[in-house]
């Protein structure tokens, strides 16, 4: 165990290197990473069970992501969607076919809420309709369509001055509620199946499901929010497959990339038919460099086998690691939430003075874990002995 002082990188008051400090940030610095570990520059390792908030889904440094990322941009660092590019093709079908589900149609952009955006634009705009149903607790993001669906931005962050659209939220888990909510108005539901801000929170298949069929009825779009729980998080391709649910849209970023910045619309034959020229559009999404970590972290998460071992490492966790403060454990493969008696804030403070790095969530007492996909059995042994020296 290590017994560094870990003392806040930056505070809030300090400008001195320009930042805008909007971020509360671990204390902690890192210089460089390999595998699943960061290392600072006092010469610590730090097992990373947090993953850039669920970003690095290969480790860091893989061996194929890195040469994939630098034969590209040897090759062509960048061209606009202006430019037709095999390997903006290729990563798509790659996608799609990983995806399965029927959804054979990609766009390509960069963030979490740009691909939220633009799925919410496309199905109003197909709909007609201009009513959002959302589900409390959830986060889709910061920009104007995403925030406003997001639970509980109004009154924290939303800095717009009105929605673009009528917004309702049904309780998780109400089933009843969902008959209520979603009318012949309402032209999406959005829902993350996994909630990540929330807890890693999963939701039920009989809500899901009743979302499903709820928007079969009335004509509304289902879209899945899978930034946080897609690509392989779940040990599945998407939380879809977990739930063998098929929605209209499916959004994904985060794990997409495993670092490189990129995310995407994944939608139905019914939703493809519809659109038009110029109903979407990026300058950087689906560029060549982003398009060949698609590639590549595909072939490495099918390849190397990794949903198995997500499925795995997630079950180890489940049997081993309730223990000293964890007294439940929520969430699907990678996207777990260990409950604790104490603050969870108190016991991810506990863990990285023990060199495991963790996260928290909107749930005061629910630590989150969002580990790289090549977690090992010995890595869950270290959480396990740390949550067992930490105690009760």
């Amino acid at each position: 165990m290590s017994t560094h002082n870990t003392a806040a990188v930056q505070t809030s008051a300090d400008t001195s290197d320009h930042l805008a400090h909007v971020y509360a940030q671990f204390p902690l610095e890192v210089v460089d990473s390999h595998g699943v570990y960061l290392h600072t520059p006092d010469g610590r390792k730090v097992l990373d069970l947090y993953g850039g908030h669920a970003v690095a889904a290969v480790g860091y440094g893989h061996p194929k992501w890195v040469a994939a990322l630098t034969a590209q941009a040897k090759a062509l660092a960048f061209q606009s969607n202006a430019v037709p590019l095999d390997v903006r093709a290729r990563a798509a079908t790659k996608l799609a076919k990983f995806c399965g589900l029927g959804m054979n149609t990609v766009f390509f952009v960069n963030s979490g809420a740009e691909a939220n955006e633009n799925a919410l634009k496309v199905a109003l705009k197909m709909t007609s309709r201009c009513q959002v149903v959302a589900v409390e607790g959830s986060f889709h993001g910061r920009t104007a369509a995403a925030g406003a669906v997001t639970w509980g931005a109004m009154k924290k962050w939303y800095g717009f001055p009105q929605a673009p659209f009528e917004v309702k939220f049904v309780p998780c888990d109400d089933v009843a509620a969902v008959q209520t909510t979603i009318t012949e108005h309402t032209g999406a539901v959005i829902v993350e199946p996994i909630q990540g801000v929330a807890g890693a929170r999963d939701l039920s298949k009989a809500f899901l499901t009743a979302l499903r069929q709820r928007c079969n009825e009335t004509g509304t779009i289902l879209i899945f929010d899978e930034v946080q729980c897609g690509v392989g998080r779940t040990g599945h391709p998407f939380a879809a497959n977990f739930y063998g649910i098929a929605p209209d849209i499916i959004t994904t970023a985060k794990a997409l990339g495993a670092g490189f910045p990129v995310s995407a619309v994944l939608m139905n034959d019914r939703v493809a038919a519809t659109l038009k020229m110029d109903d979407m559009g990026t300058t950087f999404g689906g560029g060549p460099m982003a398009c060949a970590m698609v590639e590549a972290v595909v072939d490495i998460i099918e390849q190397e086998h990794l949903l198995q071992n997500v499925r795995d490492r997630s079950a180890e966790i489940r049997n081993t690691c309730i223990v000293g403060p964890v007294t439940a454990i929520q969430g699907a493969g990678f996207l777990l939430g260990l409950r604790t008696a104490r603050p969870a804030k108190e016991i991810q403070a506990e863990l990285l003075k023990r060199d495991i790095l963790t996260g928290t969530s909107g749930d005061p007492h629910i630590v989150r874990i969002l580990a790289p996909y090549v977690l090992e059995s010995t890595h869950v042994q270290a959480l396990r002995h740390a949550l067992l020296d930490i105690g009760a």
